[in-house]
Formats: structure tokens, C-alpha cells, sequence
């Protein structure tokens, strides 16, 4: 039976060393019977769509089949905007494919839900994936990738993004982000866990915080147009089915505008924020699942929408911070995770599906450690990483010491209570190389496309991903510009959509994309006026 958090702080004493854990179940077992991915009723059949008959978790195939927010009288008089390149989403992914459209000569408009930068980018911590060591190869990269995500990955994209990685790394540098170097100006690396090699290139413990940084000068000193508080709500196509555009929800003006492009990229990310399985995330804000959603009505394939990754070290106390990400570097440094009885459980550096399922294990046979009836989780024990390497949390780790003064704890002399905390979406759009949809004209990056990661992501390879697959994007959407304009366009694909969900006898109360959380309570879009409720604006077409 689990113990309470008072209980097993007063029987917890910091180890320099511990006997590693000894595991009776394989990782198939381990997952089949633990990871949330395989709990009862999670997933069900999608019923209308690109993907009838799919497998997929009931929470987002209830929103992938909702109704429109929108239909065709909503955008009587509203406002035309052209662009060569539209990209909607202002993270990691966006970023990238916005600079390098707009260097190939593309006029580029980004559209973004919240402000420029306000992604889960920001939010990553461990580092970027890149075989740049001597003794290190893209093929190994490419082979770790494959077995951490059960060989379910498109093996073109991981062999693309492997390639890719060294020449990402330096671009990054170029547009002038830093990484953590050794005393001989080289950068350093850790391992990640399911890896075969250090390739973990990473700034502190803040490397997506520092990514964003540099990414978001570069747009702002670009001739990009940046347009902030404005998620699209409905994509358009022209006369032969091809993405020409968006219709965006401008949360200032409380209007509609239509921006007509060449091009789309959607770089919208994950669906953290729908809290699958009721589980607490690391996701910011905004992380909702709307392009999965729009891509979805145009016409977009699929993959792998029953497969989610949830980190195994997410804050499980105090409340107020449940879900807060720690990163897998402190793993990587040599942190122990241990149970109520002060034992090791899992090896530390096994895949994240694999430790999370672990984790989840332990607390329901009794080996966790209980909180009321507000949390369970296990320790994170950085007090014995302090008595192996004395001095290494406060130097490698000062995000990690912060969040552990909001939480009033002295990690040198206390552990960190965790528990899994939903992570990320492993599926998504189904992409080529470039990041081209199966709908021509639209491409998706970053974590709202599907194929890379298989079944199980492992640490930076979402970093690496973003840029990888946003500059592939950018460029190739940049060709675009080639080509004739739209004679007509239309949003004519919700007639089809509200047809076949009638057909199908499912229900129409529903509207979608998300676009805020359920925590949110806002009534619709004109309720939302940076980040305050406004109940008295509503939204007009004038």
C-alpha cells in the first residue's frame, strides 16, 4: 500500500550509491499492461474522414469529427489578406520554415494563436539529437530512432532527419544560439535514454528557451509579417482541392480574415492541453491540436492517433505545479529514480514509454507515494546525484534549482516527487521528406506530423525535428511562388464534412479546433483579448 508524502520523506535518507534495479517484465509486457496507451476504452474507431476506421484516443476523435466553427455567411465583408507562404503557428517549427521561405524570396505571413515564440519549444529542456561526435554516425542516430519508436517510424524521415542533424546544428549556431562547451570550445553532449551514444547537444537545461530566443530575433529583424492572436479556425482550398489559405480568427479585432497563399505550413503542435486520460501535461497554453483538426477536414491522412508519449518526470507535487516537466538530462547525469521503499525499479536510461510505464507500475501495486487524494508518484532522488557530483546540479541544471524553489524544496537535501505527465503527440499529419501533406499544398511540421518518431520518441529528437523538417518545408513551399494563382477559392469542404458526420449519425454539438483549453471557459473566440476574458465583444465580419 503507498505510503504518504510525510511518511516516506521522514524514512528517506540520500545514498551515494544504490543496487540498480532488477525488472521482471519485458517492455512489451510493461507497456501492455501499464502504458496509458493500452488503457480500457482510450481509443475507439474513427467514423468520417481520411482515416475511417482508424484506431484513435476517443478525446481527439471527438474533436477530429466535430463541426466547423465556422460556414461561409461568417465571412460575408471579412478582410482579404495575399501571401506567397502562409505559416501558421509561431514556435520552433514555424520559425524555421518562415526564415528559410522568406531567404528563398517567398513573401511569408505567420499567423500565430498567442504571441510569437509562446510554443512548446520554449518549454524543452534536455537538448537537440546530432551526431557530430568522431566516434558517433547519422546511421547510428537513424538506428536508435527506429528501435526507441518500435521500427514504426517512416524510415525515409528518420533517415532525413539524421542526416540532417550536424548541418541543423550549425544553422542554429549561425542564426546564433549558443550550446554548453567544454574547456576546448567543443560542444558538449549527453546521452539520452535508448540511445547507443552521447549526441545530446544542449544549452543548460533551458535548450528550447535559447532556441526560441535566436528564432524568434531572426523572424522579427526579417521582413516577415507576424500576426499575434490569431489562430486560423478553417483552412481553404482552390477549385482542384489544393490548400490556398486560412481563415483567421484576428482575437484582437474580433474579425475574421481570410489570407490567401501559394503555400501553407502548419506548425500548430501537440494536444497536451486536451489532458488525455486525464492526466496532468507539460504543454503550454495553447497546445490544443488545431492543425490535426483542420488538416483533418481538408482531407489530410493520418498516423498512429492512438500513440502518445507521456514523460516519465513530470511534478507530481505541490499541485499547483503538477505536470511541470524535469528534464531527462538529470537522468542523464546519473539521477535515480526510487519507489516508497527507497529502492531503484527501473533502469533509469530505458526508453520513456518504457520508465513512465514503469513509474506507473509501481504506484499501482503500492510502492508509491501517496499525496491526500490529490497525487502518487516516486522520488527523483537529485539529493544522491548531489553526493556523487558535488556542485553539478546548481552548474548544469539552474531551471531545474528554480522549480524547485517554487516548490520550497532544496533539491541538494530533498527529493522531487514525479509521476508521468502527457508529453507528446507521437502520431499526426503523415508527410514526405518535405513536409508536404497528402493534400498538395499543405504542409505540417513539427509535432503535429506523424511518421517520425514511430510509436516512442526519444529525447531531442523533437528539437531536431522542428528545424529538420521546418526548413525542409520553408524551401520547398517557397517553390510555390512558381506557380499560377487560385482562380477560386472556398471553405466548400464543410458541406462534405457536415454531410458525412450527418450520414454517420454523429453528433454537431461540438465545434472544433479547440483552439483554448477546457480550463479556459471561454465562450468563443471574441472572449479572448490577449489573455483577459471579454465578455462584451463579440465577433463581427465588418
Amino acid at each position: 500500500m503507498s505510503i504518504t508524502y510525510q511518511e516516506a520523506l521522514n524514512n528517506y535518507q540520500p545514498l551515494e550509491r544504490r543496487e540498480p534495479a532488477v525488472e521482471t517484465l519485458s517492455t512489451e509486457e510493461l507497456l501492455q499492461q501499464y502504458h496509458p496507451d493500452h488503457y480500457k476504452d482510450a481509443a475507439t474507431t474513427l467514423q468520417v474522414g481520411p482515416n475511417r476506421g482508424d484506431q484513435c484516443h476517443h478525446q481527439l476523435a471527438d474533436m477530429l469529427q466535430a463541426d466547423a466553427r465556422i460556414d461561409e455567411a461568417d465571412l460575408a465583408g471579412a478582410r482579404t489578406r495575399q501571401t506567397d507562404v502562409l505559416v501558421i503557428g509561431g514556435g520552433g517549427a514555424g520559425c524555421a520554415a518562415a526564415l528559410v521561405a522568406a531567404k528563398a524570396g517567398a513573401r511569408v505571413t505567420l499567423a500565430t494563436k498567442l504571441r510569437l515564440g509562446d510554443s512548446n519549444t520554449v518549454m524543452a529542456e534536455g537538448g537537440i539529437q546530432a551526431s557530430v561526435e568522431k566516434d558517433d554516425t547519422p546511421q547510428a542516430h537513424y538506428q536508435d530512432t527506429l528501435k526507441a519508436g518500435h521500427f514504426h517510424a517512416d524510415k525515409e524521415l528518420v533517415a532525413s532527419m539524421a542526416s540532417d542533424a550536424p548541418e541543423v546544428i550549425r544553422w542554429l549556431i549561425q542564426q546564433g544560439m549558443q550550446f554548453d562547451l567544454d574547456k576546448f570550445g567543443d560542444i558538449m553532449l549527453r546521452r539520452a535514454g535508448g540511445t547507443t551514444a552521447d549526441r545530446i547537444a544542449y544549452y543548460r537545461d533551458y535548450t528550447g528557451l535559447e532556441m526560441m530566443r535566436v528564432l524568434r530575433e531572426s523572424v522579427k529583424n526579417s521582413n516577415i509579417e507576424v500576426l499575434d492572436y490569431s489562430p486560423a479556425v478553417e483552412l481553404m482550398s482552390n477549385q482542384s482541392g489544393r490548400c490556398a489559405g486560412a481563415v483567421i480568427s484576428n482575437l484582437k479585432e474580433c474579425t475574421f480574415e481570410l489570407i490567401k497563399a501559394n503555400a501553407v505550413i502548419i506548425a500548430t503542435g501537440g494536444i497536451g492541453r486536451m489532458h488525455l486520460n486525464d492526466f496532468p501535461t507539460s504543454n503550454h497554453f495553447g497546445a490544443t491540436g488545431d492543425g490535426l483538426v483542420l488538416a483533418y477536414r481538408l482531407g489530410a491522412k493520418m498516423l498512429d492517433l492512438d500513440s502518445f508519449q507521456y514523460h516519465p518526470t513530470g511534478l507530481a507535487h505541490p499541485h499547483h505545479l503538477a505536470g511541470s516537466l524535469i528534464t531527462e538530462g538529470i537522468r542523464s547525469a546519473g539521477t535515480y529514480l526510487l519507489n516508497s521503499e527507497g529502492n531503484r525499479f527501473v533502469d533509469e536510461l530505458k526508453t520513456r514509454d518504457h520508465v513512465s510505464s514503469a513509474i506507473l507500475k509501481e504506484c499501482t501495486e503500492g510502492r508509491g507515494i501517496q499525496v491526500g487524494d490529490q497525487a502518487t508518484g516516486v522520488w527523483l532522488d537529485t539529493p544522491g546525484l548531489e553526493l556523487r557530483n558535488p556542485g553539478l546540479i546548481a552548474q548544469k541544471f539552474p531551471k531545474l534549482v528554480q522549480l524547485g524553489k517554487k516548490c520550497d524544496i532544496d533539491l541538494t537535501t530533498t527529493p522531487l516527487l514525479v509521476y508521468p505527465t502527457l508529453h507528446y503527440q507521437n502520431g499526426g499529419v503523415q508527410i514526405d521528406k518535405n513536409g508536404l501533406s497528402t493534400v498538395p499544398g499543405l504542409y505540417c511540421v513539427g509535432e503535429v506530423s506523424g511518421g517520425i518518431h514511430g510509436r516512442n520518441r526519444i529525447m531531442g529528437n523533437a528539437l531536431l525535428d522542428i528545424i529538420c523538417f521546418g526548413r525542409r518545408a520553408g524551401a520547398h513551399a517557397a517553390e510555390c511562388n512558381r506557380r499560377p494563382g487560385h482562380k477560386k477559392i472556398s471553405i466548400e469542404h464543410l458541406s462534405s464534412l457536415r454531410r458525412n458526420l450527418t450520414m454517420a449519425k454523429m453528433p454537431m454539438e461540438q465545434k472544433g479546433p479547440m483552439l483554448f483549453p477546457e480550463c479556459a471557459k471561454f465562450e468563443d473566440d471574441s472572449d479572448y483579448d490577449g489573455l483577459h476574458k471579454n465578455r462584451n465583444r463579440k465577433i463581427s465580419t465588418t
